[in-house]
């Protein structure tokens, strides 16, 4: 908390900074206004209607109306001009004001359907939701308002085509079109123009720094590439969070909620959620605004606890030959949320050789360390504290300078390549931004620290490794007591006590061993989750053996500078945007996740006398963009063209195009077809990671980290290790066998990495038919993977050449040590483990589709819902990583609501279903069962004391379900929020 408060106050310091550079250019300015007031009423109730927007068509000056209807504004624009008039619920209107005697008495006529919203994500400009060039869908506050979600952020996951990954309390992931994982590289989300995706942490920062309750505009939504005018890294869509204008929205706003969660069945007990937000803006003079936010939650986080075995004893990974290593005495036991006992990636398993069972002599066993269960590792607490600030300063009536600051502390878990606990987490962003009515500047700068966290598997192994002995100590110790058994037992192992003498031998090897919920459990933990080394041995845990630790420190800065310019009144044939964008990663090494590859790799992981890990790291991306549109046949057709250049330093150059064309039939019919490509180059940890995760090393994609260490050109894929393993264990695990069964090892023989591309195609159709009653809203799309980027891991025969006697000798599964991969024999180096970013050697293929229909049938009633159908084409030939579609194929949602069932009483009930499909992913990969939930919230509106206070709940019958293997438990959250809204506005 210290930290955050002084990451506060210097974003605090410049913030005023920037208000007295705002006042001092703001005196020097000279005073040529015309002042227009006007007062606005709703045509049917004839009552003033507050907070609706005014602007300036064609400039940045606007302002709201206040409790009477009544809004001035001053503007340098000559006569005549145009006002648009915008309010949630009423037609969007224009009035001319031709000179200073005009009358501006304003009636909006209220529209209850949607149709007429505009946009700005689909093609960087504003312009019509209907006639959009892609898919896209937008919640506006009103729509924020009337869902039952908890947050405004976890109502996308009811928005069409969207998938939501819940990794913590603080943390919920959106993606579109499948290939889902919780690190998403492939779903872009910006704030207000800056990308959340945390870079050097590896996940997207969604939320939980982002807007708070009170100050969140709209969300749109753009299912699909979108490269072709954002860049990398929004091939699988993107979210754009708009927050309010403090010209527009002033005044004091307030927001608390508390709520209920872990009502039974989720792993916890019944606990408190609570959440604060507090929003004041204030505008002066319609020339300069200012608006600061803060907000603070904090509650019981879900959790993960799902007790599946990964590893069954039909696997060649455990034990086949031995069915009464079955079930629940599986020796090698690997669960979905235990860590320790990593069995599957072969990094916590001991080979127990040299047995005689069932009387026949040199028999193998294969087992797993114990390990720890997550909840034993992660904490069940967690916060999330906001603030952010903004300066508007509009320099001439076309254009407006702004600086925003935003900073948030966030704990959590997430899931990377392993589960990462965040601690004390804190993230900044420093904006500064010019924007015209033709064009825009934007740079900023993001600042990452990741405080106090750790990475969950190292500290389940270190703890394993500190208490209970290496690897090759455990295995002598397991073997002793199966032995002993044996002696007390008849003498022999057999069918009839194997089970009984593998339980009886884990007791005695981990003997010692220190015991959650103990004192000694957690003094252990805490020591080495504060130690920067996660394979290294260590001194600094007195009296343990040597080891390891598991803190994640990680910090890096983000630079991005972007532009873009609309050229479309001065070409006049057709609309033409202009823009470009240049972004640069610098990344601090830390020695264990991040490093310094012009250091010898002996030294790498080294702390230098200066007490860093080497000189900073940098990554760069930089690309240009071009877009044409236009339209013909009376405005019926419109055609866009997209081309967008895009250059990374470590890769060739790439051009991504997209075309499209809409076209309106009879008004309300629109029909568009989008042909587009996109590229993604690796993302920063994709790209440059560099893990020292003991028994098995993640690395990035880069050709030059391979120098050295051979992953690329001299090693073994898994799969063949695994069933190399098999044949030996099963000859008697020795060097003979090894030699006589090498024609299983296959080598992996990995390309240099290369940008994953898209090609995809999509069709849609938007209509509103019945007398402007009825949206309907219909997408289908086919999208073909080249180069798809994923994790495989592979085994490296210790100074060995693969194909030599010595290298398949060095593949032997034997006792496994805590400072060696294998301990191999006498003979052997052993191996060593590396799991690499690579590109995939098959093409893949999806496809799907969507339908949403929203339904005004009766007065304020409205019905809406939306299916989506998601589809990967098999290939008949196995690739060298599972790729993990991991996305249902068939999902649903229904709401049923009215904004105002009697006066200032409204409702929304919202049903969601999705059917089970498969998760795969490197840390585990199992079955997502059916999803049936119903959420619901009613509403009531306090006019005279501009309240709000609405109840409701998520998962209302407390249907337990996970949205990915190895993710949390979601249970039900029932709460009851209060907001007041424009309190102390002009």
């Amino acid at each position: 908390m210290n930290h955050f408060l002084q990451v506060l106050s210097k974003g605090i310091l410049a913030s005023f900074l920037f208000v007295f550079v705002l006042f001092s250019a703001a005196r020097a300015q000279g005073n040529n206004f015309i002042l227009v007031s006007g007062h606005i009423v709703d045509q049917q109730a004839k009552q003033p209607l507050e907070g609706v927007s005014v602007l300036v068509k064609g400039t940045v000056t606007g302002t709201v109306t206040d409790a009477q209807g009544n809004f001035n504004l001053k503007t340098r624009a000559r006569y005549p001009f145009v006002l648009q008039i915008r309010s949630i619920g009423f037609q969007a209107q224009e009035f001319e004001v031709k000179g200073p005697e005009s009358n501006l008495n304003i009636q909006l006529v209220t529209q209850t359907m949607l149709g007429k919203e505009v946009v700005v994500t689909a093609s960087r400009v504003e312009e019509n939701i209907m006639k959009s060039p892609v898919a896209i869908d937008k919640l506006d506050i009103r729509s924020i308002r009337e869902s039952p979600a908890p947050s405004f952020y976890d109502a996308l996951e009811n928005i069409k085509g969207v998938q939501m990954t819940t990794s913590s309390l603080t943390f919920k992931i959106p993606n579109t079109r499948g290939f889902n994982i919780p690190s998403n590289y492939r779903f872009m989300q910006l704030v207000d123009g800056v990308d959340m995706q945390a870079a050097t942490l590896g996940v997207p920062l969604g939320n939980a720094v982002g807007p708070t309750e009170l100050d969140i505009a709209s969300v749109e939504i753009t299912p699909g590439a979108a490269s072709a005018l954002y860049g990398m890294n929004a091939i699988n869509g993107m979210s754009n969070l708009l927050t309010k204008s403090p010209f527009l929205y002033q005044g004091l706003s307030i927001y608390q909620k508390t709520g209920l969660n872990h009502t039974g069945g989720t792993g916890r007990e019944l606990s408190n959620l609570t959440e604060t937000a507090i929003r004041y803006a204030r505008a002066f003079n319609n020339k300069w605004a200012f608006k600061i936010n803060a907000s603070y939650m904090r509650g019981t986080d879900w959790l993960s606890d799902t007790r599946l075995d990964q590893n069954p004893n039909s696997l060649k990974t455990a034990n086949p030959a031995f069915p009464e290593l079955s079930g629940e005495n599986n020796a090698v036991f690997d669960g979905w949320n235990k860590y320790g006992d990593d069995a599957l990636a072969g990094s916590n398993t001991v080979s127990i050789t040299g047995l005689t069972i069932n009387g026949q002599p040199n028999q193998t066993l294969t087992v797993a360390r114990t390990g720890y269960w997550e909840k034993d590792l992660v904490s069940p607490t967690v916060d999330n504290l906001k603030f952010d600030a903004a300066l508007h300063y509009r320099l001439t009536d076309k254009v407006e300078l702004s600086y925003a600051y935003r900073v948030g502390k966030m704990d959590g878990v997430f899931q990377r390549g392993n589960k990462i606990q965040l601690d004390n987490v804190i993230v900044q962003n420093h904006k500064l931004e010019v924007k015209g009515s033709n064009f825009l500047l934007r740079g900023y700068l993001s600042k990452e620290d990741s405080g106090d966290s750790y990475n969950v598997k190292p500290l389940a192994d270190n703890l394993d490794l500190a208490s209970g002995g290496s690897g090759s100590v455990w295995g002598t110790k397991f073997k002793t007591a199966l032995n002993a058994y044996a002696s007390e037992n008849g003498g022999v192992l057999s069918s009839s006590n194997l089970a009984a003498a593998t339980r009886y031998a884990r007791e005695q090897a981990d003997a010692g061993r220190v015991t959650p919920g103990t004192q000694a459990f957690n003094d252990l933990k805490n020591t080495i989750r504060h130690i920067n080394n996660w394979d290294i041995k260590s001194s600094q845990i007195p009296d343990a053996p040597a080891t390891g630790g598991a803190a994640l420190v990680q910090k890096s800065n983000l630079y991005h500078v972007e532009g873009q310019w609309d050229l479309s009144n001065q070409v006049k044939v057709f609309d033409l945007l202009l823009g470009g964008d240049a972004r640069i990663y610098q990344v601090i090494p830390d020695g264990n996740t991040f490093v310094d590859f012009s250091r010898p790799i002996e030294d790498r992981s080294k702390q230098l006398p200066d007490g860093s890990f080497g000189d900073k790291v940098y990554y760069k991306k930089f690309g240009a963009f071009t877009q044409l549109t236009k339209t013909l046949f009376d405005e019926k057709l419109k055609l866009f063209g997209s081309l967008r250049f895009d250059y990374n330093p470590e890769f060739d150059p790439k051009f991504t195009p997209r075309l499209a064309a809409v076209y309106t039939f009879k008004e309300n019919h629109n029909f568009r077809f989008t042909f587009q490509e996109g590229y993604r180059f690796p993302a920063l940890f994709e790209a440059l990671s560099y893990v020292n995760n003991g028994r098995v090393k993640r690395v990035g994609s880069l050709s030059y980290i391979n120098e050295g260490l051979g992953y690329l050109d001299n090693s073994y894929t898994q799969a063949s290790v695994v069933n190399f393993n098999a044949a030996v264990k099963a000859a008697g695990n020795t060097d003979a066998a090894a030699l006589a069964n090498r024609g299983l090892l296959q080598p992996a023989n990995l390309p240099e990495a290369r940008p994953e591309r898209i090609t995809s195609y999509e069709f849609g159709y938007k209509s509103i038919i019945l007398n402007n009653k009825l949206v309907i809203d219909v997408d289908a799309y086919t999208n073909q993977y080249d180069g798809f980027l994923g994790q495989v891991q592979v085994f490296v025969p210790k100074g060995e050449t693969v194909g030599s006697d010595a290298a398949v000798i060095a593949m032997i599964d034997r006792n496994r040590d805590a400072t060696a991969a294998s301990g191999g024999n006498a003979a052997s180096k052993g191996q060593d483990r590396y799991r690499v970013y690579t590109n995939a050697r098959n093409t893949y293929r999806a496809y799907g589709s969507a339908l949403g229909l929203t339904y005004n049938f009766y007065k304020k009633y409205t019905l809406s819902g939306n299916v989506n159908f998601n589809k990967m084409k098999s290939n008949s030939s196995s690739d060298i990583f599972v790729t993990g579609f991991n996305t249902p194929e068939w999902a649903s949602n229904i709401s049923f609501g009215n904004r105002e069932i009697v006066k200032n009483l409204g409702f929304n009930v919202v049903y969601h279903w999705q059917e089970s499909f498969l998760w795969e992913s490197p840390l585990v990969t199992g079955r997502v069962a059916a999803i049936n939930t119903v959420d619901a919230q009613a509403s009531y509106r306090i006019p005279q004391s501009k309240a709000t206070i609405k109840v409701g709940g998520t998962n209302l019958l407390n249907k337990k379900y996970i949205q990915y293997a190895g993710g949390p438990t979601l249970g039900a959250l029932y709460y009851a929020a209060i907001t007041f809204d424009g309190l102390l506005a002009k």
